[in-house]
């Protein structure tokens, strides 16, 4: 029987879906998490759910501590009251009508309240009836933390695809990211055979800047066989975005939103001169705070905070940086700090040495650091470490020893990992140009982990304002204001117009007449409708032109050059131009994985020793600049957007050392890149080499090459698949890695 049976089967869930709620009295949270005013102080609630065929709106008001709330006023007769052993909320069962009658769901609902169960609703019901189902998510580490929760329990019937790993990619629940289900609309429709449902997790992330146009490309190429649950704790402009998908797609949409938060929320700030107070007290703090006092170059600004949330027991703390560094820096500087009796000390000292001895870690270097940190209950988690070292961070975390955590961002996206207080840093973060204060939807996004469902009563949010924040922050707006809508970020790339051109031929510009972008401009003024409907033809057009003029397109459509781009799915002009020039012709493998290393990275700032490449790589490096230059040159000239992303050698000498078998600790000699960006350029590299493998026949000359370059970087702490191993995921060997170049 398959392990998706309804009546028998136990999916892993987030841990704040497995209780009822127990909100506290006398204050309703909005969609966002926020408490409002009691009841009786309060107008009138507005309808927080619509269902799309106008049969009525939910009610869910707020009921005294550990009740549910009350019915939906529409027909959920049909659904049951418990799923696996779980009671339903009305949204729940409103999205379990729903789905049962073969409808696209999109469910917007505060962080802990249960969405993940109507994804496993709609896992449920699909498998049953013996279709597939794919679940996509934003990030690679979420997508493998999915992986392992589903492959604890399901074995052999769940499957992954990322740019890392193919796992099993024919079984019936298939883990995927975005970027790969794209790809595969576009390049191998035939393997979605069966697939009837596509679950978004965190759908919101459409209007991510650089990635966004990926997720509305997914939802607008996909068949129309194809339904939808889209979940989203912060998306306001639900409606809008499921009218769009209604008219995207021809069957029936149902939207379904939720104010009710389990475990409200509360917000305070955090001034060294005031101490914590309530925000709704911002004004009276701003005239008793002297301008002269506190200013944030001071390290311990926040430092009696922290003693006071131990001392009041609210713990544990999720305190959100903005740095990778800072959040290193300020373990550091709370490293004095002892937050766990000798028992705990001891328990999580043997869990960190018994993680370790299973990822094949041996205690030294930063692990040596990081153990010290963990015994007195604190820790650090950013994108820069070792995914294997991230992983470690996790699963103590999950076992609740850790009570301080200092994390970047990443940690609230997706993973489920909730905290009694959540604690920023600051309220202005980098925005890739400038810092600038926060939206409100990011800080509700990472406001939102504070408050464990079935242990707290409420979650508690602290802002840490020096002076000049205090004065000068938009904070009542950044926490009580209206959440920003989700904005199209629709921006077809060369290799998705390359794959369109196949199958629209000169009709592309269909393609953003059905865009969400076309879509949000259909209720404003002609004029301004169709200046933006001009603008973005006319982007589109300027990029057909670059195709055709570098010998990508003409008029009977792909070239050579644009069938084998059309292959690479990521930096596709960058590598077919250098192929055609006959850069990669005569390089060995080892120069080849330098080759394509360079031009996937990008550094950051100061974090690159003073290098220089081997002598036989220098010709080599100065052609694809030559090549990525010439690409850059036509983009210029015909004013279109800079999108083409110019090489960066500067892990060229780590590369070679690693080819040639230096361990990972040993690449510190030749960069300082952090750890997490290195593993991160090398399996990108390693995707792209995968693609240009698949894209030529294997009896090309370059076929056997590219293959040892693949050889000479996947392995140890680069390969993806040895860490899934490694963590007790079990991978049959006849699971063989995808030969069709997944990115």
């Amino acid at each position: 029987m398959l392990f998706f049976n309804v009546a028998k089967s136990q999916f892993p869930r987030k841990r704040n879906d497995r209780r009822k709620p127990s909100p506290k009295a006398g204050g309703r949270p909005d969609a966002a998490g926020r408490n409002r005013r009691p009841k009786s102080a309060a107008r009138e609630p507005r309808n927080v759910t619509e269902i799309s065929e106008l049969r009525g709106p939910y009610d869910e008001r707020q009921q005294s501590p550990g009740a549910d709330a009350l019915e939906p006023a529409v027909d959920v007769s049909s659904a049951p009251l418990e799923f696996r052993g779980y009671r339903l909320n009305p949204f729940q069962r409103a999205a379990f009508v729903a789905i049962r009658a073969g409808k696209s769901v999109v469910v917007a609902a505060p962080t802990g309240a249960g969405k993940t169960l109507v994804a496993e609703i709609a896992i449920a019901d699909a498998v049953a009836r013996g279709k597939r189902v794919i679940y996509t998510s934003p990030l690679k580490a979420l997508s493998n933390q999915k992986y392992r929760d589903f492959k604890a329990v399901a074995g052999s019937e769940v499957g992954i695809l990322t740019g890392d790993v193919s796992i099993n990619p024919n079984a019936p629940l298939l883990i995927m990211t975005t970027e790969i289900l794209r790809n595969e609309i576009f390049d191998s429709p035939r393997r979605l055979e069966g697939v009837e449902t596509v679950i978004f997790d965190e759908v919101h992330y459409l209007d991510d800047p650089s990635r966004g146009t990926v997720w509305e490309e997914t939802i607008l190429f996909a068949p129309s066989c194809m339904r939808f649950v889209a979940l989203s704790a912060t998306i306001p402009n639900l409606k809008q975005f499921t009218g769009w998908l209604r008219t995207v797609h021809s069957h029936p949409v149902e939207q379904i939103e939720s104010e009710y938060r389990p475990v409200p929320l509360h917000h305070y700030g955090y001034h060294p001169g005031s101490g914590e107070f309530e925000l709704k007290g911002i004004r009276h703090v701003r005239r008793n705070v002297a301008h002269a006092s506190e200013r944030r170059v001071d390290p311990d600004l926040a430092k009696n905070l922290l003693t006071s949330l131990q001392q009041k027991k609210e713990l544990p703390v999720l305190w959100f940086c903005f740095s990778r560094k800072e959040c290193e820096r300020r373990a550091r500087r709370n490293a004095w700090r002892n937050f766990l009796t000798a028992a705990e000390r001891d328990r999580v000292g043997g869990l960190f040495d018994e993680i370790c001895a299973m990822f094949q870690q041996g205690i030294a270097g930063d692990l040596v650091e990081m153990r010290n940190f963990v015994s007195r209950g604190i820790g650090y988690h950013h994108a820069g470490m070792l995914p294997v070292h991230k992983e470690i961070i996790e699963r103590l975390f999950t076992s609740g020893l850790l009570r301080l955590l200092f994390t970047t961002e990443t940690f609230a996206m997706g993973i489920n990992m909730p905290a009694r207080t959540v604690v920023f840093d600051s309220l202005r973060k980098f925005n890739g140009v400038d810092f600038d204060w926060l939206r409100t939807r990011d800080y509700m996004q990472m406001a939102g982990r504070a408050g464990r469902q079935g242990m707290d009563d409420e979650g508690k949010v602290v802002s840490v304002l020096d002076t000049e924040d205090l004065y000068e922050s938009p904070i009542e707006k950044i926490v009580f204001g209206e959440l920003e809508p989700v904005q199209s970020k629709f921006n077809l790339n060369y290799g998705t117009l390359l794959r369109l051109s196949q199958h629209l031929g000169d009709r592309i510009e269909n393609a953003w007449e059905r865009s969400f972008n076309a879509y949000q401009f259909s209720s404003q003024s002609p004029d301004r409708r169709e200046r933006n409907r001009a603008r973005q033809l006319e982007l589109l057009k300027k990029k057909l032109i670059l195709l055709k003029k570098i010998g990508y397109l003409d008029e009977r459509g792909l070239t050579d050059r644009g069938k084998i781009a059309s292959k690479l799915a990521a930096f596709e002009l960058q590598l077919s131009d250098c192929f055609f020039r006959g850069i990669f012709e005569n390089l060995h493998a080892r120069e080849l994985a330098a080759a394509f290393v360079g031009i996937v990275y990008e550094g950051r700032k100061g974090e690159v020793l003073e290098h220089s490449v081997p002598p036989k790589f220098a010709p080599v490096k100065r052609a694809i600049l030559d090549a990525v230059r010439m690409l850059k040159r036509h983009e210029l000239g015909l004013k279109i957007p800079e999108s083409i992303q110019a090489p960066d050698f500067s892990l060229t000498e780590a590369t070679y050392a690693w080819c040639e078998g230096d361990s990972f600790d040993a690449l510190e000699r030749h960069t300082l890149a952090a750890p997490g960006d290195i593993i991160r350029s090398f399996r990108t590299a390693i995707q792209c080499l995968r693609n240009m493998r698949s894209a030529l026949p294997p009896t090309y000359s370059l076929w056997q090459r590219l293959s040892d370059a693949i050889s000479l970087l996947n392995r140890d702490e680069v390969d993806a698949r040895r860490q899934l191993e490694l963590s007790g995921v079990e991978v049959h060997n006849e699971d063989t890695e995808n030969e069709q170049g997944y990115s």
